[in-house]
């Protein structure tokens, strides 16, 4: 019977619905770059393709199939095929896919046709569909409107971004606050792993036909994860509203994030004696990062200011004294920065506002957009 694939065509569709995909590629190609909804279930193993690899380079590629099938045969071979089966049950409607939908999805197929099952692999494989997600996050801004969330240190852009069906939160994606205090407990993405979530995120939001897409007004890094440069610069020519909140619910939910939910991170993943030294040492680091530009001196005074904070918490559990240095750090460091950098982007601020203020003004934003667009 003709094999069948899944086109170019179907991309989109495939990663709007989050179908599931068996990555055929060795580990650690995967390791590499992935897209969310995959499961490795390879067919040769890291030193199995390694050694295909080598005898392609010096032999050819008939004799590099003939190695691979003995490599590949006997039990090894039906306990790869049981666990591909496995997974089918789990998720009938799944693809399969190697790196260019070449031998590895063919003979993957041709394995689960002869045990009863006939799978779809996709044409072009990961290659393929990794362009096709490097093209999404460059046409993105000739697909929609963007418009620029800032606002300052603790004002709640995140919070905000979750209540907005507009929003694609950039921080999320790369699993980092984007500040020196932003690293989280759990790993940040590989690069490509990033931008893969980002542009499915991206082809979600154009499915769902928002004409706006709003982001946060971030850097070029997030933590370790960079921005694509054509979609970046086009974040640098958008129009930016201003999310405004007061000092003092900045103080509290910055204590929150920074102090708090952290410790609870840290106890979760190290236990309670040890999550304690982890937050202080994650609250050192964060300090001593911006060391140079918050100069030595406020940088030491801070340092002291947390330790004294981080003592009190360990002698009363309570953790107000934290606010005192969240306080330093605003007025010492991020609102003057916070400021200057605004200063340079004063020609694109559209609107300025509470919470309440910047719904209502992005209500009647997209209801204007989504008209003038139809």
């Amino acid at each position: 019977m003709p094999s069948q694939t899944l086109p170019a065509s179907e991309y989109a569709a495939l990663f709007v619905s989050d179908r599931p995909l068996v990555d055929l590629r060795a580990p650690i190609e995967f390791s590499k770059g992935a897209f969310p909804q995959s499961h490795n279930l390879p067919l040769m193993t890291d030193r199995e393709r390694e050694l295909v690899g080598t005898c392609y380079k010096q032999q050819g590629s008939a004799a590099a199939l003939a190695l691979g099938h003995q490599l590949v045969h006997g039990a090894t071979k039906q306990q790869r095929i049981d666990a591909w089966l496995s997974l089918f049950a789990q998720h009938p409607n799944a693809l399969i896919y190697c790196f260019r939908g070449g031998q590895r999805s063919q003979i993957t197929q041709q394995w689960l046709q002869e045990a009863g099952l006939d799978a779809t692999y996709v044409a072009g494989g990961y290659k393929a569909l990794r362009q096709f997600l490097i093209g999404t996050i460059e046409q993105a801004p000739q697909q929609q409107t963007l418009l620029m969330l800032s606002g300052i240190t603790g004002s709640g852009k995140t919070d905000f971004l979750k209540q907005r069906h507009e929003a694609v939160d950039l921080e999320g994606i790369a699993n980092h606050r984007g500040s020196s205090f932003g690293k989280r407990v759990s790993p940040q993405p590989t690069q490509i792993n990033f931008e893969n979530q980002l542009a499915i995120a991206l082809l979600k939001q154009q499915h769902a036909s928002e004409h706006t897409l709003l982001l946060e007004d971030e850097s070029y890094l997030i933590g370790r994860n960079a921005l694509p440069q054509t979609f970046y610069f086009a974040m640098q020519q958008a129009p930016v509203i201003v999310l405004e909140t007061r000092f003092e619910q900045r103080l509290q939910r910055l204590r929150r994030e920074y102090v708090e939910q952290m410790l609870q991170s840290f106890i979760a993943r190290d236990g309670e004696q040890q999550g304690m030294a982890s937050l202080r040492g994650y609250l050192h680091q964060s300090i001593n990062a911006i060391r140079k530009r918050l100069g030595h001196k406020n940088a030491d005074e801070l340092l002291q200011l947390i330790d004294n904070a981080l003592a009190e918490q360990q002698q009363r559990n309570n953790t107000e004294a934290h606010l005192i240095w969240i306080a330093e750090l605003l007025t010492k460091y991020y609102d003057p920065m916070y400021q200057y950098q605004l200063s340079k982007k004063a020609e694109r601020i559209v609107f300025r506002g509470d919470h309440a203020a910047l719904n209502q003004w992005l209500d009647q934003y997209s209801v204007s957009a989504n008209s003038t667009r139809f």
